[in-house]
């Protein structure tokens, strides 16, 4: 009988899951539920439960095949025991007041209600982990980082035995989690002292400078200067009207202004990408998130700054790439933990 594990993406707004095979193949289409995240944990448990189910059924496997469930969850992730230490974003409301996750046993509810062993990490990672296997890395690569652009900016970090000294004997790409599951925030890497603040406390992380609301004040910012540009235009002057989608719109039809933005976007992503590759010397540093669909104007930017900033020895043999599984992302994530979990096992 073929075998399969499913992986699972738990958002702030959705819940997506799929059944996955070794090759990283989805079987069937992925389903899809609210998360429910702010009306409290058994609700969003609920709605985890009910996708698995309705991945298992669109796949058309049987239950029995189903070896492992891998979930990417938002968050301070503890892996070894399945805990959900703090997501902000989770929670429920009560008399007036917010209450975040904090310590949820998110992997033992799971694994009690369905019988099936589960393993867990944090979304951003399991990004880079899914995209080393599934995506630019190949499963071959000698090392990949990789950024997540958005609402914030994530990453990861995938080490593999050529990248270390000494007596590893692992097969493939391992996660850095650290020693509390919380490596690998490279959105908060500091690029700009004195910069805008970020919502972790510090000024001039990056993630202050190139998630999604930094670029739309930035262009915001351009199109009141320059009110007749072509951004201007697509936004009808209303610059509460702008997203980084009618940005790429109006550079990729030559706007000086929105080629502007991604430049300035850009350099800022690439100073950062220059200190990983200097800090883990990875073959690969991958750029994901639906900012990176931003194309050529941004990838360029990036690479001009790694040029300027990273030892150039190092960057010899990186390459900065689109990641290639932008959409599906947390379910190879999650999948490829899991896979990681059944070879253990």
């Amino acid at each position: 009988m073929a075998r399969y594990v499913i992986g699972v993406d738990l958002g702030g707004t959705n819940v997506r899951a799929a059944v996955v095979n070794r090759q990283g193949a989805i079987q069937g289409k992925p389903a899809q539920q609210l998360s429910r995240a702010q009306e409290g944990f058994p609700a969003t448990l609920d709605a985890i439960l009910g996708t698995i189910e309705e991945s298992i059924r669109a796949a058309g496997v049987p239950r029995s095949a189903i070896q492992m469930i891998g979930i990417a969850a938002p968050g301070h992730i503890d892996s070894l025991h399945g805990v959900v230490r703090w997501a902000p974003n989770f929670g429920e409301w009560r008399e007036g007041l917010f209450y975040e996750w904090r310590e949820i046993p998110l992997g033992d509810a799971i694994q009690q209600r369905l019988g099936i062993p589960v393993q867990m990490g944090n979304d951003a990672n399991l990004a880079a982990l899914g995209e080393y296997y599934y995506g630019v890395g190949r499963g071959q690569a000698k090392g990949l980082v990789m950024l997540t652009l958005g609402t914030g900016i994530g990453g990861g970090v995938v080490l593999t035995r050529e990248q270390v000294q000494g007596n590893a004997h692992w097969q493939g790409g391992v996660l850095l989690v650290g020693a509390s599951g919380g490596a690998g925030e490279l959105g908060h890497t500091v690029v700009l002292m004195g910069g805008p603040r970020c919502g972790c406390g510090a000024t001039g992380c990056i993630e202050a400078l190139a998630k999604r609301d930094a670029i739309i004040e930035r262009a915001r910012e351009k199109i009141r200067r320059a009110p007749n540009s072509l951004l201007a235009q697509l936004c009808g002057g209303d610059p509460a009207r702008i997203t980084p989608k009618l940005v790429s719109e109006a550079s990729e039809q030559g706007d000086p202004v929105a080629r502007e933005i991604w430049e300035e976007t850009g350099f800022y992503l690439g100073v950062a990408v220059a200190s990983f590759i200097n800090i883990f010397n990875p073959e690969v540093v991958a750029i994901g998130g639906q900012i990176a669909k931003a194309g050529a104007v941004l990838f360029d930017a990036i690479r001009r700054a790694a040029r300027d900033y990273a030892i150039p020895t190092l960057l010899e043999m990186c390459r900065i790439v689109p990641a290639e599984r932008i959409d599906d992302a947390g379910i190879l994530g999650g999948a490829a933990l899991a896979w990681q979990g059944v070879q253990e096992g």
